[in-house]
């Protein structure tokens, strides 16, 4: 089975702010084996990413798909479109009715209507990790393993800071997608990573830096595929990452779960640091046995884990191939 895309409607969902969507397209794509017939992983996209996870335009095909880390002929594999995210033609125009909390209420709605009760795993990079950790919060028993990667369980005053940022582009620039992917590149790379790469060369047909033109393209090529509306959302969900807003403690939350959760840093990421992510797991192993800290190296930054799939591999491998030794 192979990135079937399918839409259900979830009626009647009134956000943690109290507006009222009468109606909410929700599109998912199953991949891997049938569902109810093997594991399932969900997987949570990032800010520009899609459920088109595997396949040939799957933004994590170099992570999922045959024989590999998590191996479709293994696992069944389910990612849900963050409604609004203009992926199935739905937009949302009042992007600050949404939480990333909401986000997560309505993928547990998905969930529902699919009749799945239990999950192998829930996995995510950046806001979509964000969205796991929220799912866990909410439904502490839903999962075996939770994976969040170059993620939090909390938007930092840093985050906060570069989304209001951000979100001032968004609405004031006069080529607002172009200028806020330029402004966000830099937080998903890093000065390294720059260096590396561009080594202050020029491109001469233009008389710029390269890494100017390189900035500009990303720019262009991104305010081609995407909507303003869902860049304003989706930037709003990183925003408000925070399970313990208008609930429990931390330790409360965490402590009704048994899944095993396993953190992944990336030692240059500047947007979710990995000081951060190393005092989320101290504060877990406190009263939790089953929690794990590991991190990939590289120069690359907050996007690494878009990057390093061969690093990625060997940190997730003993997670995904248990389940394929046991075959």
């Amino acid at each position: 089975m192979e990135n079937i895309p399918t839409l259900i409607s979830i009626q009647n969902f009134t956000t943690e702010n109290g507006a009222v969507y009468h109606s909410l397209p929700l599109s998912f794509t199953i991949s891997g084996l049938p569902l109810y017939s093997a594991p399932i992983v969900l997987v949570n996209h990032a800010l520009t990413g899609n459920a088109e996870v595997t396949g040939e335009n799957g933004w994590w095909n170099d992570l999922i798909g045959e024989g590999k880390t998590i191996d479709t002929n293994v696992y069944t594999v389910l990612a849900f479109n963050v409604p609004g995210n203009g992926n199935d033609s739905f937009l949302i125009e009042n992007y600050q009715d949404f939480t990333a909390r909401d986000i997560a209420r309505i993928f547990i709605k998905g969930l529902d209507f699919l009749k799945i009760e239990q999950l192998h795993t829930i996995i995510g990079g950046s806001v979509g990790g964000g969205i796991a950790w929220e799912i866990l919060a909410l439904e502490p028993a839903i999962t075996q393993n939770l994976i969040p990667i170059a993620t939090d369980w909390k938007s930092t005053d840093w985050m906060i800071a570069n989304c209001y940022l951000q979100e001032q582009i968004l609405n004031n620039s006069s080529k607002p997608i172009e200028d806020a992917r330029i402004h966000a590149m830099l937080c998903y790379r890093s000065p390294e990573s720059f260096k590396e790469k561009f080594q202050r060369t020029m491109n001469s047909d233009l008389s710029i830096f390269n890494i100017e033109s390189w900035l500009a393209h990303h720019g262009e090529r991104l305010q081609k595929r995407y909507q303003l509306s869902s860049y304003k959302l989706m930037n709003q969900l990183l925003k408000t990452i925070d399970i313990t807003r208008n609930s429990a403690d931390f330790e409360t939350l965490l402590s009704k779960t048994d899944a095993a959760i396993h953190i992944i840093g990336i030692n240059s990421d500047l947007f979710f640091t990995a000081k951060e992510n190393k005092e989320t797991y101290q504060e877990l192993i406190k009263f939790k046995n089953n929690v794990f800290y590991s991190e990939i190296d590289s120069v690359h930054g907050h996007d690494a884990f878009l990057i390093e799939y061969k690093q990625l591999d060997y940190l997730l491998a003993d997670i995904f191939k248990a389940e394929t030794i046991k075959k």
